[in-house]
C-alpha cells in the first residue's frame, strides 16, 4: 500500500480523471479526520498503514487525550499496548465504564507520569491499588473512581494522600456508606457524588460510624461545583445529609453549580440550604452556572433570587411545580437575558392539572409559555417536556402547534416529549370512523374491527394532499414536519406516555402498576416512520408507553421505522405486551451500528432463537438487556446461551435476561454496568 490509503477518482467537466492519493491531503485535514478514530485503533492499527500516517499518529494532539469510554473493542492487550506506547504523552485518560477490563490493567496507568485527568469509574479498584496509582501520578488534578465494600482510606500511603490533597476535581461513586477519599481532598473545586449504596447497608447500620467521624470531612472552602445523584433508598438520603452537613459549618464563597438529584420524596430541606442559596445568588461576580434541587426544596423565591444575578446554562426543575409556583413562569418573568441557557428540564412542570380525565393530578403543558421560551432561549441544546399533556386545540392553524414552536430551536440535540404532543386532533368518539385517516383500513386479516395504531402522526407527503381535501387535512399531514426540518442536529429523542413511570428505573422508585394512558395518544398513527426519516443522525431512541397499554398495536410502524435508523446505536423500548419475535429482531438487524439494546415489557414475550440469530448477525451489539415475561429458567437459559456463544469475541458483552416481575430484580439491576 506504501503511501496510499485509497485512490479516488475526481471528475470535472474540464479536467480528465485524476488519481488522488493521501499525499494530496494536508496534514491539518488528515489530523482532523484521525481525531474521530478511537485511540486504541488509531495507535495500534492506523499507524501501521503507511509512513505518512505513522508520522501523523505521533502528533501530540492525538496522543494527549485517550478516550476509551464505550470503546467496547478495546481488550486488555490493546489497552496495555496503547498505554505503553503513549505513556510519556497522555495527559487525559478516560477508562469510564470499561467494566470488562481486568483489575490488573489499572496498574498499567502508572506508566503515564504526565496524567492530569484520570477517570476510572466502573473499573475494579482496591485501596492498595489506588495508593500505588496515586503515588506514581504526581501531576494528577482530576480523578473519578468507585468506592466499594472493603475500601479503607487508611491503606493509602502518605504520598497517595498528598496526591489527593492536590486534586481539584473528584467524581466519586459510592457503592457503600463512606466518605471515600473526600477527607483527603482539601483543595477540591468540583465534587461529583453518585450515591448508590444498597439498602442492606441500612440494616447493618452502615452510616452510624460516619456520623461519629463527621468532623473528618473537610470544609469546602474552594468548592465551585457540588453535585449528587442518588439511587433510591434511605441509606443514600442519609449519606447526602452527611455530605451537606458541611455547608452548615461554612458556605463556600465561590459555589456556582449545585445539582442534587433525589428520587422519590425529598428529605427535609437542610437548615444550611437557605444560607447556601443566598450565598450563591449574592456573591459579587458570580453567576450560577447550574441548578437542580429536590422538588420540595425549590420555590419561586429561591429561583427568582438565583435568576436575579444571571441565567444558568443548566437548569433542572423536574416536577418542581406546585400551587403558586410555576418554574417556567418565574424563568420568563425574571427579566434576565436567557440566551445562556443550554439545558432545561421541565419534566412534569405544566400550568396546572389537566381538565380532561387523563390521569389524576397530571399536568397540562403551558404551550404559550413554551413558545415564549423558544424565543428567549434560541440556543437550547437539551429540552425535556415529558410528564405533561399537550392537546392541540383545533381549528388552530399549523403555526400554533407545538412542533412548529420547537422547530425554531435549530441547535436542539436531545428532546423528550409526551407522545400525545404529536397528536394532530382530539381522539375520535368510540365507533365513529374518522374519514380523514387510514387508521380503520379494510383488513381482512384483522376482522371487522381494527384497533387504532399508536405511534406518532401518520406520514402524508405534501404531494398527496389534493385540492378539495381542505385546510384541515393539510395541517394534519404536516404536523411534525416543522420539528424535523427545524432541528437537523437532533440525535436523542424520547417519546413517552404522559403518565409513564418505568417498571425498572435505576435511579427512581419502581412502579408496579401501569398508569392510565392518555386518550390523545391513541390517535397518533404511523408517523414514527416519518420521524426517523427526518432525523438522519438519530443515535439514541427511547420509546415508552405509546398509547394503549392493553395491547402493542404500533408494531408494523416500528418495524418499518427501524429500517431507516442507519445511525442508531442505542435503543430502549418499554411497552406492555410487546412481542419480541423474529420479525422484530429481523428489522432491528438493519440497524448496523447498534450497540445497546434494552427491552422492558410487562407481560411481554420473546423468541430465544430470534434473539440468538439477531446477536449473531449484529456483531457490534455488546449490551442485550431484556426484562419481560417468561420463567426464570427460560430467561437464564437464553442468557447463558448468549454469553457462551459471544463472550470470547466480545469481551465487553453484557447480557441480562430476567423476568420483569421477579422479586430480585432490583438487585439484578444494581449490580449491572
Amino acid at each position: 500500500m506504501d503511501n496510499q490509503i485509497e485512490t479516488a477518482l475526481c471528475c470535472s467537466d474540464s479536467i480528465s480523471q485524476t488519481s488522488v492519493t493521501i499525499s494530496d491531503f494536508s496534514d491539518e485535514i488528515l489530523l482532523n479526520i484521525l481525531r474521530f478514530i478511537p485511540s486504541h485503533d488509531l495507535m495500534l492499527n492506523v499507524s501501521q498503514v503507511c509512513r505518512k500516517l505513522r508520522t501523523l499518529c505521533l502528533d501530540k494532539s492525538l496522543r494527549a487525550h485517550v478516550h476509551l469510554h464505550k470503546e467496547y473493542t478495546a481488550n486488555d492487550n490493546a489497552v496495555k499496548q496503547l498505554l505503553k506506547n503513549l505513556s510519556g504523552d497522555v495527559q487525559t485518560l478516560n477508562l469510564s465504564g470499561c467494566y470488562w477490563l481486568a483489575g490488573s490493567m489499572v496498574d498499567q496507568v502508572t506508566r503515564c507520569k504526565a496524567l492530569v485527568s484520570l477517570d476510572l469509574s466502573g473499573c475494579r479498584l482496591t485501596s492498595v491499588r489506588l495508593s500505588h496509582l496515586l503515588t506514581s501520578l504526581r501531576s494528577l488534578r482530576s480523578l473519578a473512581l468507585d468506592v466499594g465494600p472493603g475500601f479503607d482510606l487508611h491503606q493509602l500511603s502518605a504520598e497517595g494522600k498528598s496526591a489527593l490533597a492536590r486534586l481539584q476535581e473528584l467524581k466519586q461513586t459510592l457503592l457503600t456508606p463512606s466518605y471515600g477519599v473526600v477527607p483527603c481532598c482539601s483543595a477540591l473545586c468540583c465534587l461529583h457524588l453518585y450515591l448508590e449504596a444498597s439498602e442492606g447497608w441500612r440494616e447493618a447500620g452502615g452510616c452510624a460510624q460516619l456520623m461519629v467521624g463527621q468532623s473528618s470531612v473537610p470544609h469546602y472552602q474552594n468548592l465551585r461545583w457540588f453535585s449528587a445523584r442518588l439511587a433510591p433508598g434511605e441509606v443514600n438520603r442519609t449519606l447526602l445529609s452527611l455530605y451537606l452537613a458541611v455547608f452548615s459549618m461554612r458556605v463556600p464563597e465561590g459555589l456556582t453549580g449545585l445539582v442534587l438529584s433525589v428520587p422519590g420524596p425529598a428529605p427535609p430541606r437542610p437548615v444550611a440550604m437557605t444560607a447556601l442559596m443566598e450565598s450563591m445568588a449574592s456573591t459579587v461576580g458570580n453567576t450560577v452556572s447550574a441548578l437542580q434541587l429536590p422538588r420540595t426544596w425549590l420555590d419561586g423565591a429561591i429561583l427568582g433570587r438565583v435568576l436575579a444575578h444571571g441565567c444558568p446554562s443548566y437548569l433542572n426543575v423536574s416536577r418542581c411545580s406546585s400551587p403558586g409556583f410555576n418554574p417556567l413562569h418565574v424563568l420568563l418573568s425574571a427579566g434576565r437575558d436567557l440566551t445562556p441557557l443550554r439545558s432545561l428540564n421541565l419534566r412534569g412542570c405544566g400550568r396546572g392539572p389537566l381538565a380532561e380525565n387523563c390521569g389524576k393530578g397530571e399536568e397540562e403543558m403551558d404551550a404559550e409559555s413554551v413558545k415564549a421560551l423558544t424565543e428567549c432561549c434560541p440556543h437550547l441544546i437539551h429540552l425535556n417536556l415529558s410528564a405533561t399533556h399537550y392537546h392541540h386545540a383545533l381549528p388552530a392553524g399549523q403555526d400554533g402547534h407545538l412542533c412548529d414552536t420547537l422547530g425554531h430551536l435549530a441547535a436542539l440535540c436531545s428532546l423528550a416529549l409526551p407522545v400525545c404532543a404529536l397528536a394532530q386532533s382530539p381522539p375520535a368518539p368510540v365507533n365513529i370512523q374518522d374519514p380523514h385517516t387510514d387508521l380503520f383500513s379494510r383488513s381482512l386479516l384483522l376482522g371487522l374491527k381494527k384497533s387504532s395504531r399508536i405511534g406518532v402522526p401518520t406520514y402524508r407527503p405534501t404531494t398527496e394532499v389534493t385540492v378539495g381535501q381542505g385546510e384541515e387535512r393539510q395541517d394534519r399531514g404536516l404536523c411534525i414536519q416543522p420539528l424535523l426540518q427545524g432541528c437537523p442536529h437532533l440525535v436523542e429523542l424520547e417519546l413517552i406516555g404522559a403518565g409513564f413511570s418505568s417498571a425498572m428505573p435505576r435511579n427512581e422508585p419502581a412502579i408496579r402498576k401501569d398508569p392510565a394512558a392518555c386518550p390523545w395518544s391513541y390517535n397518533v398513527g404511523d408517523g414514527l416512520i416519518e420521524l426517523v426519516q427526518g432525523c438522519k443522525d438519530l443515535r439514541s431512541l427511547s420509546l415508552a408507553n405509546l398509547g394503549s397499554l392493553k395491547t402493542m398495536n404500533y408494531t408494523q410502524a416500528l418495524l418499518e421505522a427501524l429500517s431507516y435508523c442507519t445511525q442508531l446505536m442505542d435503543i430502549r423500548l418499554e411497552q406492555p405486551y410487546f412481542n419480541a419475535n423474529a420479525a422484530f429482531f429481523e428489522a432491528l438487524s438493519q440497524c448496523h451500528q447498534l450497540r445497546r439494546l434494552c427491552l422492558v415489557s410487562r407481560h411481554g414475550t420473546f423468541q430465544p432463537a430470534a434473539v440468538a440469530s439477531f446477536m449473531q448477525s449484529c456483531a457490534d451489539v455488546i449490551m442485550c438487556h431484556m426484562f419481560m415475561g417468561g420463567t426464570l429458567v427460560a430467561c437464564k437459559t437464553l442468557q447463558k446461551t448468549l454469553l457462551d456463544s459471544f463472550s470470547i469475541s466480545r469481551p465487553a458483552l453484557s447480557v441480562v435476561i430476567y423476568p420483569l416481575l421477579h422479586e430480585d430484580l432490583a438487585h439484578v439491576i444494581r449490580v449491572r454496568p
